[in-house]
């Protein structure tokens, strides 16, 4: 099964996310498919997530299942509502 989720990068108190296609076998930080954006928590709130919109949308068709956090994420972008 192919999952959206996170990736940890950054320092150490000081994280930052890419947020990649992977197999759900492959572990957190390993071998990915593809990068499909960054999330960075600390950051003033605009500049917060950046997300390649047609990937997303791409790879949710193609039936990635987004983890609980990503899913989150995408809510707040709204490119859920897009999909449906």
């Amino acid at each position: 099964m192919v999952k959206l989720r996170l990736q940890r990068t950054g320092a150490k108190n000081d994280a930052h996310y890419k947020i990649v296609v992977a197999k759900s076998t492959s572990p957190r930080d390993g071998r990915y498919i593809e990068s499909i954006g960054h999330y960075h928590p600390s950051a003033p709130i605009k500049s917060q997530l950046n997300l390649k919109e047609e990937l997303v949308v791409s790879w949710l068709k193609k039936g990635a299942q987004p983890t609980e956090t990503v899913k989150a994420l995408l809510k707040k972008q709204g490119i859920l509502d897009k999909l449906k």
